[in-house]
């Protein structure tokens, strides 16, 4: 066994696989860019390397780097996670030429699987379905638009060395295809490299199901089992669980068994995956094959009780598999949920900054619920415009979907993040939808569910009373502190029983509050509500006790008003006397300033092209500006006709958040 391995990788992957690797008694090398100086997976590793500037494509995308990294430090094997070096034959080779061992496939299954133009031909030999399209690379635009027109609206235009969802496009007309050729390739030369595209078509309804293959140097391949990653945004998974809610026993063997025949085909002999879209009668079709450790593998590991990186740690050495076909098994259900920095309200823009509170929920197993968080962050760390946006993973495991779901609801309330902006509230808002709660999904669920965006989940009566309740509890437990403090005029701040609370528009009354060892009573427009309260002032999680559960509602005092968050709901609201409410109904109210003639910055991020010139005229949807921000481009468009009076930005310029890029007449 390996004394030492180097991990050619960044952020929560990173961190993962340096805790099995200490588990298994092997010594870590973390490399880092000038941006991951303070990152946690460096803080973790024995030791760590620099290897460059913040961009990827001169640190961790630089092959003799990592090569010089090993050589300095003296690591036997390299772990690569996701994403950067770790599907590129190349590296593999530069890494055997040194004398030191990949932890992954072998060079050939890489070369054969890892380019997605050279795996389906692979598969059509193989006699596997594949999705109908032009089996190679396109030359151009006008080879593109040739192709789609013989395939049929929607296509897919594809990088083939991408995943993640970059240099991904899904093209619903010829007037896109341009635009959506040129975006695919500069993220598909931005983050792998290599900006060769194909087109496939877009298959309607589908389902994206994929099937975990694990291999030795030794000629055995298993399946363990499938993961169902439908619940997508922009091509990049959001929510994955396993098992699949809509397989049945005989298709999930089916597709086990042909990813195995696949992966024996190219004698693959490390973690992979297959991926299949799957169409509403099960019927499959080979998508494309990750040569790799994938983001959502947590959701194998809780429901087979085993460790991938561990299994391809030892696969590496040249160790056989532990196991056969049939000792592989299906507990339970686990769901993953990934934690972006974007903004939910605002379209999922990228959000950057420091990490002013990060508060995850605990971790371990408590009765039949197992929850897991896999993070590459901390407390007081930066979220960088350099990298994939992901804060962490948060897994849950449970006997049933129904109670896994219930748990992730319930953790992703108990998670806690400020400084940046975060999809939590989406993710709740998922764990609370019927549609997804009846597994009857599709990669269309988030465009069909939130069809003009995420506004956040409506507030029922039972949330808001929820809410007005622990604004109550804490106003109480704000002035009896008060009135506690020593040197104070005797009923200073003797506490009121009856309060006016606003939640937007709307004021409600509430009579008799009284909070006495651990419980609040109070009358909420005439109805009674009571819960256990357990809280402290200045906590971020407040959890009330209430007759059908426990709930936790994330709560911060501002200026004036409560801001809180529970079940995917969100809310400000204002506490006052029934004299001060009284009083603030008099008082005017502020307009917000008009920014219709101002194409703004939707997010920190670098200007790839400023598309229209002072003084054109632009119709509604033509595209004005591309800015870039962790990895994607980002297309912004005119929103009506119009002239451009003035251009503030040009290509290169590094814009904040709300930066004026255009002004219109």
């Amino acid at each position: 066994m390996f004394k030492k391995i180097l991990i050619a990788n960044r952020g929560e992957i990173a961190c993962r696989v340096i805790k099995t690797a200490r588990k298994m008694g092997i010594r870590t090398v973390a490399v880092y860019s000038d941006a991951d100086r303070d990152a946690l997976h460096v803080e973790m590793a024995d030791e760590a390397v620099r290897i460059g500037p913040a961009p990827s494509a001169q640190s961790y995308l630089v092959i003799d780097k990592i090569v010089e990294a090993c050589k300095q430090t003296g690591a036997e094997a390299v772990h690569p996670g996701y994403g950067f070096l770790s599907e590129r034959e190349a590296f593999a080779e530069a890494l055997a030429k040194a004398g030191v061992v990949f932890i992954g496939p072998n060079n050939k299954a890489i070369a054969a699987m890892g380019d997605k133009i050279e795996s389906k031909k692979l598969a059509m030999a193989a006699k596997v379905n594949t999705v109908p399209g032009y089996v190679g690379e396109i030359k151009d635009a006008e080879h593109a638009k040739k192709i789609a027109a013989e395939i049929g609206y929607p296509v897919m235009v594809k990088a083939s060395a991408g995943g993640g969802g970059k240099g991904l496009r899904i093209v619903h007309k010829e007037s896109e295809l341009v635009q959506a050729i040129q975006s695919s390739q500069n993220e598909a030369k931005a983050a792998f490299g290599d900006d060769r595209l194909f087109v496939e078509k877009f298959v309607t309804e589908p389902r994206h199901i994929e099937i975990q293959v694990m291999g030795d140097k030794h000629g055995n391949v298993i399946y363990l089992n499938e993961r169902e990653c439908s619940i997508q945004r922009r091509n990049q998974k959001v929510i994955e669980e396993a098992p699949s809610p809509f397989l049945d026993d005989a298709t999930r063997k089916a597709m086990g068994e042909q990813a195995v025949m696949l992966s024996k085909a190219v004698g693959y002999d490390s973690a992979g995956t297959v991926e299949f879209i799957v169409d509403k009668d099960r019927n499959f079709y080979f998508l494309e094959m990750n040569t790799r450790l994938q983001v959502e593998h947590p959701v194998t590991e809780l429901t087979t009780g085993l460790d991938l990186v561990e299994l391809m740690i030892r696969s590496a050495a040249g160790e056989k598999l532990p196991l056969v076909q049939k000792d592989v098994k299906l507990d339970g259900w686990a769901v993953e949920a990934r934690i972006y920095a974007e903004d939910p309200y605002r379209g999922f823009l990228p959000s950057t900054g420091r990490l002013v509170r990060y508060r995850p929920p605990a971790e371990g197993t408590f009765g039949e619920i197992t929850v897991r968080n896999d993070t590459g962050v901390y407390e007081g760390g930066e979220i960088s415009i350099y990298y994939d946006p992901m804060i962490a993973k948060l897994c849950t495991h449970a006997p049933t979907r129904e109670k896994a779901i219930d748990a992730m609801a319930a953790a992703l309330d108990e998670f806690r993040i400020e400084g940046i902006n975060h999809n939590i509230a989406f993710l709740t808002a998922i764990m609370h939808n019927a549609k997804f709660r009846s597994g009857k999904i599709t990669t269309a669920f988030i465009a069909e569910e939130y069809p003009d965006g995420f506004h956040g989940r409506a507030m029922d009566e039972a949330i808001g009373r929820r809410f007005i309740a622990a604004a109550i509890a804490a106003k109480l437990m704000r002035t009896g502190r008060a009135a506690r403090i020593s040197g104070t005029l005797n009923g200073a701040h003797r506490a009121s029983d009856e309060f006016t609370v606003s939640i937007g528009h709307q004021s409600h009354t509430v009579t008799g509050a009284h909070l006495k060892d651990g419980n609040i009573r109070l009358d909420i427009d005439g109805e009674a509500y009571s819960a256990g309260v357990e809280w402290r002032v200045g906590e971020p999680v407040m959890h009330l006790r209430e007759k059908d559960g426990r709930f936790a509602v994330q709560i911060a005092r501002l200026a004036g008003s409560y801001r809180l968050r529970q079940g995917g709901a969100a809310a400000m609201l204002i506490v006052r006397t029934p004299f001060a409410a009284g009083l603030a109904a008099l008082m005017p109210v502020k307009v917000a300033a008009d920014t219709s003639k101002f194409l703004l910055c939707p997010m920190p991020g670098l200007v790839v092209s400023v598309n229209v010139q002072e003084g054109q005229d632009v119709k509604a949807g033509e595209s004005l500006a591309v800015v870039e921000a962790m990895k994607m481009e980002n297309v912004l468009t005119a929103e009506r006709d119009g002239k451009i009076k003035k251009v503030n930005a040009k290509k290169g310029d590094s814009l904040a958040l709300d930066d004026v890029i255009l002004e219109f007449a």
